[in-house]
């Protein structure tokens, strides 16, 4: 602090398990798969997140010649603070749509053999920097001019469909119906598409904003 920087360095490492929906969902019915079962959903929370790692700083570097100088005048009063945050995916169900167990609930059923939240979605990352410097102070006016960016390096930060759920994509579709292969009938049969487990879309790019703060 006496050499104007200051920073924070935080990492976490975290396993969230439940056996259901929690506050980030209140209101909406339960998904349970059968309710006979209930201790087979117990699993991977959608709050699950193992690993985030936060490093913070601002710094305010001292003038030259203690700011007399031309030099020391051009290189007074700036200011600089930036975050960098990553972390480890988040869990995604593995959900099927078409009401595979038939109980008159097409919400709540997964792929045969999957726990609640057993897959993992992709991981985040991002830069955030802000530079800032008083061109003003007199007479209890200040005048600041600041330039900010957010996801700096314009990270590809891809996300599934986000819901109150978390990260949901649908692995099937299962299909109620008769098919024939060769001599045998099957009453139904999942379709499983070919896009599981792909990112259907993506966090803001770099983004770059300029201001003028006038203060008194």
């Amino acid at each position: 602090m006496t050499h104007g920087l200051y920073f924070r360095l935080g990492y976490t490492y975290a396993h969230a398990i439940d056996d259901g929906q929690d506050a980030l969902v209140a209101g909406r019915p339960a998904t349970v798969q059968n309710s006979y079962a209930a201790s087979s959903e117990r699993g991977n929370s959608v709050t699950d997140q193992r690993n985030r790692f936060v490093f913070s700083w601002i710094y305010e570097p001292r003038a030259f010649n203690h700011g007399q100088s031309w030099a020391g005048k051009l290189s007074s009063g700036w200011k600089t603070s930036g975050v960098i945050t990553g972390g480890s995916g988040r869990p995604v169900n593995a959900s099927v749509i078409g009401d595979a167990n038939q109980d008159d609930n097409s919400g709540n059923d997964r792929l045969p053999g999957a726990r609640r939240n057993s897959f993992v979605g992709p991981d985040y990352a991002t830069t955030d920097m802000r530079l800032s410097r008083k061109l003003y102070a007199r007479n209890g006016w200040k005048l600041e001019f600041t330039a900010e960016s957010f996801n700096l390096f314009n990270r590809l930060n891809r996300r599934f469909q986000i819901t109150d759920d978390g990260a949901m994509s649908n692995t099937a579709q299962f299909k109620f119906g008769t098919k024939r292969q060769g001599i045998n009938y099957f009453p139904a049969y999942y379709q499983v598409p070919t896009n599981f487990m792909r990112a259907t879309s993506a966090y803001a790019p770099r983004q770059i904003q300029f201001a003028l703060r006038i203060g008194f």
